[in-house]
């Protein structure tokens, strides 16, 4: 499998949100091992329900800084946060509807889930959060 790896590539240069970032892309990790370990379903969707929660109280934790420092882009941020929390929680429905299997497909989707947001508005995001704060 291959292993999504924390990097400056993935840095948005701010630091809490960073660090949010890191412990997301940590709990991916714990879902890839569990995976090849085998260990139980329940498990599994133990961590995937973390992934999520984690994953909305991040999201709100982004929101109340672009409140905070009045980001023009605000809107259509949290229109991306809407479907990014839509796609995540059908995810995990589809886990548990599914017989409690991930596929490879479901793994990358994940990933890309995960760094693809990154990568674009949380990147615009952090160049607005540097000048600001």
């Amino acid at each position: 499998m291959k292993t999504t790896e924390w990097n400056d590539v993935l840095s948005v240069d701010v630091d809490e949100i960073d660090e949010d970032h890191r412990k997301l892309l940590d709990i991916y990790h714990v879902l890839k091992q569990a995976l090849a370990d085998g260990d139980s379903p329940d498990y599994i969707e133990a961590i995937l329900e973390e992934l999520v929660n984690g994953t909305i109280w991040h999201f709100s934790h982004e929101e109340r800084l672009m409140l905070k420092y009045g980001y023009a882009e605000m809107t259509e941020h949290r229109a991306a946060h809407r479907e990014l929390i839509e796609s995540a929680r059908a995810f995990l429905q589809k886990f548990r509807e599914g017989g409690k299997k991930i596929s490879q497909q479901d793994l990358e989707f994940l990933e890309h889930w995960l760094t693809g947001h990154i990568l674009t508005d949380d990147k615009r995001l952090g160049a607005f959060l540097q000048q600001v704060m």
